[in-house]
């Protein structure tokens, strides 16, 4: 059994390794998605790229619920206080989702162009707008978001829906949107072949050259040009405590002020731009599979990167700031963590388990021929 310090520590990894499990997963069917009408031109080419992800997308959601059913059971607190405050971005996310199940079992059913292009560009919001919210909605972890809590822990929340789509949260939301782009389009290049594998490798080659520069324009604009939190005061973390048990002031450029505190965590922005450099060198050499382990190691360094600089906070608070959630005052009980702990040791390896084996069953390049010749068999 471990100390409730170090559960605090696990539970904060293990919440960061479910999203990074998210991103890698669901991250590229969502960018083929969002890529469907682009690298798509004609209807057979669209459902070649539909059928690249059709039998995996909705195992991969797996670790979607995952990861939100942790961050509700290990962090109660952060949970209810993003879902009272934040609503109308979550139903903007799940309208969206809506599309990719619907779509998936449906587009090809009639063959009529008018239907089969409406479910297209469903299928294209169900990729690309989950994809932008989920950047803006880290930018705005960083800029703060407008809560306070009662003495009884029940939260206030200030802020709009509008208030969300600020310039820095915006930009965020684009190296989101363009990183999950080029990860389904180094994941097509694995999938497809011909014409189809060529546009796939421009456009893996141009959304990394935007993710460099925007992940880039995103540190230096967080350095320069907005205010970090700090914890100045705090009660014992390794002892049960609530967010109102701590003190917290705002100074430039403490965002980036783990990187010198902890010079291991350097390792993430490293790892970053090195599966940037690692995407484009193996899409122009045609090792689609190693352009694609590349994305992964790029959208792996940009979230820890992310978490890194937050650390400890989990939801910062711009309108009481010692009212913001840390990974320290949000934590479910000593033994609930403990009961999860063992409960994920079990199952997160199941899970991989049989993601693993669905992928080697249903391995392999497809093409237009493919489809012509399985038109009543596919999506």
């Amino acid at each position: 059994m471990f100390d409730y310090e170090t559960l605090k520590m696990i539970w904060w990894v293990l919440v960061g390794v479910l999203l990074i499990g998210f991103a890698v997963t669901d991250g590229f069917d969502m960018g083929v998605g969002a890529l469907l009408r682009i690298i798509g031109k004609n209807d057979n080419e669209r459902r070649v790229l539909l059928n690249t992800v059709g039998p995996h997308w909705d195992g991969n959601q797996v670790w979607f619920i995952t990861a939100g059913g942790a961050i509700f059971a290990a962090w109660p607190v952060v949970y209810a206080v993003a879902f009272s405050g934040l609503y109308w971005a979550l139903l903007l996310v799940l309208f969206a989702m809506f599309f990719r199940p619907v779509g998936f079992e449906y587009r090809s059913k009639m063959d009529d162009p008018r239907w089969r292009n409406a479910w297209d560009w469903g299928l294209t919001a169900g990729g690309a707008v989950p994809a932008l919210v989920f950047g803006v909605a880290f930018g705005n972890l960083f800029l703060g978001t407008p809560f306070q809590l009662d003495e009884l822990m029940r939260s206030e929340y200030t802020g709009s829906f509008w208030a969300l789509l600020n310039p820095f949260a915006l930009l965020c939301g684009v190296v989101s949107l363009s990183m999950l782009a080029m990860h389904g389009a180094a994941y097509l290049q694995m999938r497809t072949d011909g014409e189809l594998r060529h546009r796939a490798s421009g456009y893996t080659r141009l959304l990394a050259l935007v993710v460099a520069a925007c992940f880039t324009l995103a540190g230096v604009w967080l350095y320069f040009g907005i205010e970090g939190y700090v914890i100045t005061a705090s009660a014992d973390v390794g002892a049960a405590m609530t967010p109102l048990q701590k003190s917290v002031e705002l100074q430039d450029g403490a965002w980036l002020a783990n990187y010198s505190k902890y010079p291991l965590t350097l390792a993430a922005p490293i790892l970053a731009y090195a599966g940037l450099l690692l995407t484009l060198v193996m899409t122009a050499a045609q090792r689609s599979g190693l352009a694609f382990v590349g994305s992964s190691l790029a959208l792996t360094g940009i979230i820890c990167t992310a978490g890194f600089s937050l650390f400890p906070f989990v939801m910062p608070s711009n309108l009481t700031p010692s009212h913001s959630l840390t990974l320290w005052d949000v934590t479910s009980s000593e033994k609930t963590l403990n009961i999860m702990f063992w409960v994920a040791m079990i199952f997160v390896p199941i899970v991989l388990s049989y993601t693993l084996w669905g992928y080697y069953k249903m391995w392999g390049r497809l093409n237009t021929d493919f489809i012509e010749s399985n038109k009543h068999g596919v999506y």
